[in-house]
């Protein structure tokens, strides 16, 4: 299934946007935005097939539909350990508006949200959409503790919610169950809500254990906003289709005004939503092996890196991207961005601000999730371009 000859790259040239192979001029290799370049699972395409032939395109439920919510919600029981109920469980366009409809809810003017650093910068627009003040938590890259017991320096009385990405784009952490617990202990103590974004939950390299924070105990649970999505695990991301989940009534109609599907505005397709169901209940066996050839192409990817002159990398604990410190060749991640793009013919993403924080100038950061042909092709350009430098 993951195999370079599966690869359609003419189908990719015309469709990968987001910095992909749409956008980047022939001979490009893009190891940029995280979307993988595999075909999705057939068992999804054959249930859009199967809906579609009806000739019936109705509006959708504004909660969404049954199955989809009844799938999410045995997602969250077997694999993350969540007691969840379909009713309090909201099919949404995407991840990222599931982050922002979080936001909306519980934010008002004002109001101070923690996030990570670095961290992907969806959490810094959609806190500072709402009118909100976002204040950083370093965590630098690394295996180490990420000292949580540091964060309660950061609340304040307008602190109103702690914003969790687990596994954490770009460095590929993932968070241990007692680092878990001491951030829910800050949440409880000063009645924090908890956005927690699992959309690379199902991106875990052993022997690293996946924990759920809302799966700890009933008092982290029932303060906890858990959003997920299927670009990452299934190769959905044009579909458009993620998840909130709440853990009581009160929460739930919160995110529900705050979505505005009750008024037609805005709302998950139901085509994406049958897409999402069969990627649930049929294919577990496709991420398992996408799952595997991403484990050996992370462990490729880090080796090759730290060959490089100047560059070092830790290897990720999960999500399919490298984050690269780029500070020994003595040039900025921006510099390295143009070197990259213009000599090596490969285009990585630069360690920006605007992208996920003052805490990753002096990296750039590499998807893998793609063939070991091609993977090998854009390491040896990077390698033998930057090794000139």
């Amino acid at each position: 299934m993951f195999e370079h000859g599966t690869i359609h790259h003419e189908i990719l040239k015309r469709r990968a946007y987001n910095l992909r192979w749409a956008t980047v001029p022939d001979g490009v290799i893009p190891l940029t935005a995280a979307d993988p370049d595999f075909p999705c699972a057939p068992e999804i395409s054959e249930a859009i097939c199967k809906f579609s032939k009806d000739n019936y395109f109705c509006y959708g439920p504004a909660d969404g539909l049954p199955e989809f919510k009844e799938s999410m919600a045995e997602y969250f029981r077997k694999k993350r350990n969540i007691p969840s109920i379909p009713g309090f469980i909201l099919p949404v366009d995407s991840a990222a508006f599931g982050i922002y409809i979080t936001c909306k809810a519980f934010l008002s003017p004002g109001d101070e949200a923690i996030i990570f650093d670095p961290v992907d910068f969806l959490f810094r627009y959609s806190i500072e959409s709402v009118g909100g003040v976002a204040v950083p938590f370093a965590i630098p890259p690394g295996t180490a503790d990420a000292g949580f017991i540091r964060m309660e320096q950061l609340v304040t009385q307008k602190t109103k919610l702690i914003c969790l990405c687990n596994p954490l784009n770009p460095t590929g952490k993932v968070f241990t169950k007692e680092e878990l617990l001491s951030l829910a202990e800050i949440a409880d103590k000063h009645n924090l809500i908890i956005l927690s974004d699992e959309i690379w939950s199902d991106i875990t390299f052993a022997p690293h254990k996946y924990t759920s924070i809302a799966s700890l105990n009933e008092a982290t649970n029932s303060r906890t906003i858990t959003v997920t999505g299927f670009s990452k695990a299934y190769g959905l991301a044009g579909l458009r289709i993620g998840a909130i989940m709440a853990s009581n009534a009160g929460h739930y109609k919160k995110l529900s005004d705050a979505s505005l599907h009750n008024s037609t505005i805005h709302g998950a397709n139901v085509i994406s939503q049958i897409a999402a169901t069969a990627a649930l209940d049929k294919c577990a066996y496709w991420l398992d092996g996408f799952l595997s050839h991403l484990q050996a192409m992370r462990n490729l990817c880090v080796n090759e890196l730290n060959s490089i002159n100047g560059f070092t990398c830790i290897s990720p604990e999960g999500c399919y991207v490298a984050f690269v410190d780029i500070t020994g060749t003595h040039k900025t991640s921006s510099q390295i961005k143009d070197v990259l793009f213009n000599e090596a013919k490969v285009a990585v993403v630069p360690g920006l601000k605007e992208w996920f924080g003052s805490g990753a100038e002096g990296y750039i950061r590499l998807s893998f999730a793609t063939s070991e042909e091609i993977l090998k092709d854009a390491l040896g350009k990077i390698k033998k371009t930057v090794n000139l430098l």
